[in-house]
């Protein structure tokens, strides 16, 4: 019981320490592949289908 006690710990503090520091810049959280920005010109996304960028605005 006192390992899960302190697993729980462990990431509910981490989960703290990324809140803060989201919070601390300010910025918008952003994907790390780049989505349909790495896209070549005309090519279909691999979850919705579409081409344009454009009309995804999420």
């Amino acid at each position: 019981m006192n390992e899960l006690l302190i697993a729980f710990l462990i990431v509910s503090i981490s989960f703290v320490g990324l809140s803060i520091g989201l919070l601390a810049r300010n910025k918008p959280i952003k994907g790390s592949c780049g989505g349909l920005a790495n896209l070549d010109d005309g090519a279909e996304c691999q979850i919705c289908g579409k081409t344009n960028s454009d009309i995804c605005n999420n």
